[in-house]
């Protein structure tokens, strides 16, 4: 947990993967929940909690990219897209946030 904790971009990177495991519960588990069994609760409960994390990863990109000068046509971009293509954070988590934040523990 530390390597996510000690960096702005182990920070994101937990972000990513918090907003990304609150979509699989909420598509997987909660909206099924509420059409097949007309239980609504769990889609009441988690989507919010999606959408603050959604905007949370969102502006702490946003956060980060200023602090580290990222340049919008190689990085913010692609991180930002990916966050709206469903489970897209998974994968720019293991693209790119993972390498950057290796290159940066090297330095």
């Amino acid at each position: 947990m530390n390597k996510y904790l000690s960096s702005p971009i182990g920070r994101l990177r937990l972000l990513a993967l918090l907003e990304g495991s609150s979509l699989l519960f909420l598509v997987f588990i909660a909206v099924p929940l509420k059409y097949l069994w007309d239980i609504p609760e769990g889609s009441q409960f988690i989507g919010p909690i999606h959408g603050a994390l959604f905007l949370l990863f969102v502006m702490s990109t946003l956060n980060v990219a200023i602090e580290q000068s990222w340049k919008f046509t190689q990085i913010i971009w692609k991180v930002l897209i990916a966050c709206i293509i469903p489970f897209g954070t998974f994968y720019i988590d293991h693209k790119i946030l993972k390498k950057i934040q290796k290159e940066e523990s090297k330095v």
